[in-house]
C-alpha cells in the first residue's frame, strides 16, 4: 500500500470514530426543537405514558393519524428502557443510522476499497449525519427502502433461494408500518423501469421472489395494525391514505392536514435540496455519471443505482409541500455509486477534505455548545430552557402551567404532558379558581391577551419564542 493511500485510510478511519462519537454526544446535549422533533419524541413519551400502542397520540385522546406506529414504537420503547430523555428519544435512529452503515459496508466488502469508506461516506454526507439522531420517521423508511432495493437486487441476480428473497417483503412491510404506501411508491417505480431497460422476462421475476408467500409476510407484518387502528379510531384509513399520500402531494398548500400546515417550497426545490444536503458525493456521482453517460444503462447495477437514486426526487419535483428530510432515502444509492467508481476518482484527497467539512462543524458544535449553551439556549427553537428555569416547587408540585392558545410540543415534552393550552374564554375562569399558575405565551401572540390579564401577572422568562409568566393571588 503505498504512503498516500495508508495517509487516506488513517484519515478515514478516525474521522468515522470521530463523527460517531460527536453524533451520539450531540444526542443527549441538544435539546428537543420545534416542531416536528419534539412532536414526534412527545407522541412517543404519551405512548410510553399511557400504554397505548396502537394507535399514536398526539396529546391525551387526541389520535395522530398522520404516520403509521414505527418510529414512534421504537422511541417509546428505548423510553421503557432508558426513561425519557432526549438520548432514548433518539437512541433508535442513531443505531438504525449505524446498522445502515455496517449493511453497506458489508455490502460491498469485496471490491477493492478501504474498509472504512462505505461508513466515511455515509456520515459524511449532511443529510445522513443529520438523521444519525434525530427523532425521525424518515429513518426508518430510508432503512425499509434500503432493504427492498439491495433485496431486491439480490433475489434477481441470483437463480438460488436465500434470506434475501424473504427480505424484500419484510422491508415492504416494515415501510408500510413507517410512513405507509409510500414506500411502494418510491421504490416500485424505479424497479419497473430497471426492469424494462434490462429486458428482464416477467417468468424470471416471478421465480426468482417468492411472491406468494412473500405477500403473506408482508401483510402479516403490516395490515392488522391497519384495521387495529381503523377499528380503534374510525377515520384513520381515509384519511391516512387519502389526505397524507394525495393531497398532501398533489394539493398545493393542502388544508386537511388535522396537525399543522403543509411545508411550502418553490416547485423543484427538492433537487436543490439534494444539492444542498448530499454535498459533495452528489455532485461527484454527477460528474462521474456524465463521463460515463454513453455507458450508464449499459451496466446494471449503475443504473439500478441510478434509477433508485433519481425516482424520489423526481416524484417529489411537482411537490410544494416537502421537506430536506425526504432526500435521506437517496443518501444510500448515492454511497454505493460513489463506492463503485471510488478507484476510478482521481484527487482522493480533495475528495476526503470536502467530504470533511459538514463532520468538522458537528464535532466542533460538540466541542462548543456546552460552553455557548447558556448564551444561546434563549435563540433556540425549543421551551426547554424556560421549563427547565422554573421552580421545581412549580413544576413538580402540583402548580399548573398554562399555555395560551396552544402548547408547544417540546412545552408538552418537557412538562411530561403537564401543560394544558387555555383559550380566551377560558382566562376569568382561572383567574378566579387558581391560586397561582404559570402562563407560557408565544411572544407572536402576546397582543392577543388584555391588558387586564397580563399586569395581573409578572414575567419571570423570556426567550426569543415564548414568555413566562406566573400568577399568585
Amino acid at each position: 500500500m503505498s504512503s498516500n493511500n495508508k495517509n487516506n485510510s488513517a484519515y478515514i478511519f478516525y474521522t468515522v470514530i470521530l463523527v460517531i462519537i460527536a453524533r451520539f454526544v450531540l444526542t443527549g446535549i441538544i435539546p428537543l426543537l420545534d416542531k416536528t422533533e419534539s412532536r414526534y419524541a412527545e407522541i412517543a413519551r404519551i405512548m410510553h405514558e399511557t400504554n397505548q400502542w396502537v394507535v399514536p397520540q398526539i396529546d391525551y385522546g387526541v389520535p395522530f393519524w398522520a404516520k403509521p406506529p414505527l418510529s414512534t414504537w421504537l422511541s417509546a420503547a428505548s423510553y421503557q428502557l432508558f426513561g425519557v430523555n432526549e438520548i432514548a428519544a433518539r437512541l433508535p435512529y442513531f443505531l438504525i443510522c449505524l446498522f445502515l452503515v455496517i449493511m453497506i459496508t458489508k455490502w460491498v466488502k469485496k471490491l477493492n476499497i478501504d474498509f472504512y469508506l462505505p461508513a466515511f461516506i455515509l456520515l459524511t454526507t449532511p443529510e445522513f449525519l443529520l438523521h444519525a439522531g434525530v427523532v425521525s420517521t424518515d429513518t426508518a423508511l430510508c432503512f425499509s427502502i434500503t432493504l427492498i432495493m439491495l433485496s431486491f437486487w439480490k433475489s434477481i441476480q441470483n437463480e438460488t433461494s436465500s434470506y434475501w428473497n424473504y427480505l424484500f417483503f419484510i422491508g415492504l412491510g416494515l415501510g408500510l408500518l413507517s410512513k405507509g404506501p409510500l414506500v411502494i411508491v418510491l421504490t416500485g417505480p424505479p424497479i419497473f423501469i430497471w426492469l424494462i431497460i434490462h429486458r428482464i422476462k416477467i417468468k424470471d421475476l416471478w421465480s426468482r421472489l417468492p411472491w406468494i408467500s412473500g405477500t403473506i409476510i408482508t401483510a402479516l407484518i403490516s395490515i392488522p395494525w391497519y384495521l387495529m387502528a381503523e377499528n380503534k379510531t374510525p377515520g384513520f384509513i381515509d384519511y391516512f391514505i387519502v389526505g397524507e399520500h394525495f393531497k398532501r402531494f398533489l394539493v398545493s398548500g393542502w388544508e386537511g392536514d388535522l396537525y399543522g400546515s403543509g411545508h411550502r417550497q418553490p416547485l423543484g426545490m427538492i433537487w436543490v435540496f439534494l444539492l444542498l444536503f448530499a454535498f459533495p458525493w452528489i455532485q461527484i456521482v454527477i460528474i462521474k455519471l456524465w463521463k460515463e453517460r454513453k455507458h450508464i444503462f449499459k451496466h446494471k447495477w449503475v443504473s439500478f443505482l441510478l434509477l433508485w437514486l433519481l425516482w424520489t426526487p423526481f416524484f417529489f419535483t411537482a411537490s410544494k409541500n416537502i421537506l430536506h428530510t425526504y432526500t435521506l432515502p437517496v443518501t444510500i444509492p448515492i454511497a454505493l455509486l460513489v463506492i463503485h467508481y471510488w478507484n476510478d476518482l482521481k484527487r482522493k484527497k480533495l475528495i476526503l477534505t470536502l467530504g470533511s467539512i459538514f463532520p468538522v462543524l458537528v464535532i466542533v458544535a460538540t466541542l462548543v455548545f456546552p460552553i455557548i449553551q447558556n448564551s444561546i439556549s434563549p435563540t433556540l427553537n425549543t421551551d426547554k430552557y424556560v421549563i427547565d428555569n422554573l421552580n421545581p416547587d412549580d413544576l413538580y408540585l402540583g402548580t399548573p402551567i398554562y399555555y395560551w392558545h396552544s402548547k408547544s410540543h417540546s412545552g408538552q415534552f418537557y412538562t411530561k404532558g403537564k401543560a394544558k393550552a387555555i383559550e380566551k374564554n377560558q382566562l376569568d375562569s382561572i383567574f378566579k379558581n387558581d391560586e397561582s399558575f404559570i402562563m407560557m405565551v408565544k411572544n407572536k401572540r402576546l397582543k392577543q391577551i388584555p391588558n387586564i390579564y397580563l399586569e395581573k401577572m409578572v414575567r419571570i422568562d423570556s426567550s426569543k419564542k415564548t414568555s413566562v409568566f406566573k400568577y399568585k393571588k
